[in-house]
């Protein structure tokens, strides 16, 4: 696997990979980044993966500094999972100037679910991602699932900006209880872990209600928001929107997601089940 530092070494490199997929990390990789890492082969000659902690969407309170950087344990995994290229450029090399003047403003929906609790956190996912897709010039790029709000930001950016690159949604990588795969997980102390899947339940529960005809949101929102606060969760919010725009959903919809954000302990855990009826 070949390290690539600078933009021009990166811009080098592409010009003779053939068909490029591509997947954008912050690093702290686990077997969820390694899912998209075998899908994404499925779709190209060569696979790249990027590393960069983002400085631009960590919000107030959320501490840049201590994000976990765990480099060489990363690139033993990529390397092991076949990619060709680790893309890890410095932030004066992505941010040559520091300040970033021209940023990519999504719309409304950046301001909710997640947005909501996270101001400008969406700018700086689709700002980062609109320059490493520059850069990289990637013909396919994979996204969990797991981030279903950020994957549909990148989604409408790709669409709306007639970006050459073609999204492909991985399906949520799971524990062996439900709880979905993400760096965060470790953050939880052993009594949280055993409790984490308590989200995954809830969400599930719903999207079965939701099959058998329910279509009392308000109530299904409020009864997993309740069974989480009465175990000792802090609810962000748990909604039910239309899958595709992530607009508020309405009754008879037939594709809808339900999303969820709860913490447990200083743990912020973010989880979501599409539901097609």
């Amino acid at each position: 696997m070949e390290i690539i530092r600078s933009v021009a070494a990166m811009r080098a490199w592409r010009g003779q990979a053939g068909k490029l997929a591509f997947i954008p990390t912050m690093g702290n990789l686990h077997e969820g980044h390694l899912a998209l890492v075998e899908a994404a082969h499925q779709h190209a000659d060569k696979v790249v993966v990027s590393i960069f902690v983002n400085r631009l969407q960590f919000g107030q309170g959320e501490d840049f500094d201590a994000y976990p950087r765990t480099f060489e344990s990363d690139c033993a995994k990529l390397e092991a999972a076949g990619v060709d290229a680790l893309f890890f450029p410095t932030e004066a090399e992505l941010y040559p100037r520091v300040k970033q003047d021209f940023n990519v403003e999504p719309p409304h929906i950046q301001d909710e679910l997640c947005g909501a609790f996270r101001p400008g956190h969406f700018r700086g996912v689709a700002t980062v991602v609109s320059k490493l897709f520059n850069i990289v010039q990637p013909d396919v790029a994979c996204f969990g699932k797991k981030d279903f709000q950020q994957l549909h930001v990148i989604k409408a950016m790709v669409d709306d900006l007639n970006i050459p690159v073609a999204v492909i949604p991985v399906d949520t990588g799971r524990a062996e209880d439900g709880l979905a795969l993400s760096s965060r997980n470790g953050y939880l102390t052993a009594e949280e872990r055993a409790e984490a899947p308590r989200l995954y339940r809830n969400l599930s529960a719903m999207r079965a209600a939701l099959l058998a005809g329910d279509s009392d949101y308000a109530a299904l929102e409020a009864h997993a928001s309740a069974d989480l606060q009465q175990a000792g969760w802090v609810v962000d919010y748990v909604e039910v929107r239309q899958a595709d725009t992530l607009e508020v959903a309405h009754a008879g919809e037939k594709r809808l997601v339900v999303l969820a954000a709860a913490r447990l302990g200083r743990t912020r855990l973010i989880d979501n089940v599409e539901v097609s009826r």
